[in-house]
């Protein structure tokens, strides 16, 4: 009995150090034996763009985020807006008409279907050569649009995806462990694309060749994460560009951010499936390897991380010690839990919402897991609302 106590407890503990430590050491290892990337210039012509912008009753922020994307430092007549409409029922249509005279196109949906479905329909009205998918609720940087185009010049790149800065107006929001995070992922992924590509885009910016643009995706499942795996598929990178940033509200609450967490990795793991080949039989087994550290191993410590507790349990009739891990193991459960049901308008201290933002992962990863395994899929989009 001992040994399945020592199994459930050691399991995803070696899970985590593996994928949050082992596995950046390696990309570390494999980046320093690979030339750097050579710098880019500017194009002779820049390139014929579409940005490709799905919205749901945004009316709040549309006219704002409008005004951002067409002050980007871009050729206006190299740069075309798309915005898709996902059967918005609050005005967002009409204020988007409103920039027609601006090289700004509506293309409403007369049935929700949601994110993905919209970006399916964005892909026959594409114009120019790449398509740049991009989020109602984050401010791209005025220089970053060119960085990330830039890097096409290189015709071995096929996906190129932003740099997230996790960004918040209140000093009291409830989410302050996300931006440490964001940071982390970053560096990794800038790790990921000196040794080889990444293995997922940055959903609020990147960018795609269009002949990459899959318009018969599946709906229920991530297009930014599948980006990067139709780009190897074909013979392409996806990369990561440090210079071209944008700005990602953070979710106000923890309560927000767990749900925005269901649903995006429910979404993932279900997109793993559908392009399990990669992992099972790829021709690039580096990009293999990348994709079962970053993604699934990381997402197999959410399903297995209850094992810890009750492994501990079950020492415990054994050996002392395993009772104080558990009261310690429930006592940081209990001050998680906490920050979770904080008040939105008071200050977490800041132990405390790390706290938080572990537990509200670990949770949202587990009921992915459920969700995924079920084959329960939710197509319809939801957007998180970001201040």
């Amino acid at each position: 009995m001992i040994v399945v106590g020592v199994v459930l407890a050691a399991l995803p503990v070696v899970l985590l150090l593996y994928a949050y430590l082992g596995y950046p050491a390696i990309s570390w290892l494999l980046s320093r034996r690979r030339p750097p990337m050579l710098v880019v210039g500017d194009p002779a012509e820049w390139p014929e763009i579409t940005i490709v912008l799905p919205v749901y009753n945004e009316a709040g922020a549309i006219a704002d985020t409008l005004e951002s994307l067409l002050a980007l430092d871009y050729p206006p007549g190299r740069r075309h807006v798309l915005v898709v409409s996902d059967c918005s029922n609050d005005g967002t249509d009409e204020l988007v008409r409103g920039f027609a005279h601006r090289d700004v196109r509506l293309l409403r949906l007369e049935q929700r279907g949601g994110k993905t479905a919209a970006e399916n329909a964005a892909g026959v009205e594409l114009r120019g050569t790449i398509a740049v998918n991009t989020d109602a609720t984050i401010r791209i940087l005025p220089h970053s649009l060119k960085a990330l185009i830039r890097v096409f010049e290189d015709p071995a790149i096929g996906v190129a995806s932003g740099r997230d800065v996790s960004v918040s107006r209140s000093i009291a929001e409830g989410n302050r462990g996300e931006s440490g995070y964001v940071d982390y992922e970053m560096w990794l992924r800038g790790l990921e694309t000196r040794a080889g590509s990444i293995v997922g885009a940055s959903g609020c910016f990147y960018a795609i060749r269009r002949g990459l643009f899959d318009v018969l995706f599946p709906s229920a499942l991530s297009r930014d994460f599948a980006s990067a795996l139709i780009a190897v598929e074909h013979g392409f990178r996806a990369v990561s560009v440090d210079d071209a940033i944008c700005l990602v509200p953070r979710t106000g609450s923890l309560r927000a951010e767990y749900r925005r967490k269901v649903r995006t990795m429910a979404r993932g793991l279900e997109t793993l499936w559908y392009k399990r080949h990669m992992l099972l039989k790829g021709r690039n087994r580096l990009f293999a390897f990348q994709l079962a550290s970053h993604k699934l191993i990381r997402w197999l410590v959410f399903l297995v991380a209850p094992g810890f507790p009750i492994g501990l349990a079950i020492i415990g009739f054994s050996h002392r010690w395993a009772w104080w891990a558990l009261g310690g193991v429930l006592f940081g459960l209990v001050l998680g839990g906490l920050a979770l049901v904080w008040p939105n308008q008071r200050t977490v201290p800041r132990p405390l919402a790390l706290l938080g933002f572990a537990l509200a992962a670990h949770a949202a990863g587990f009921m992915a897991w459920t969700k995924a395994l079920r084959g329960e899929l939710n197509p319809v989009w939801e957007p998180t609302r970001r201040s």
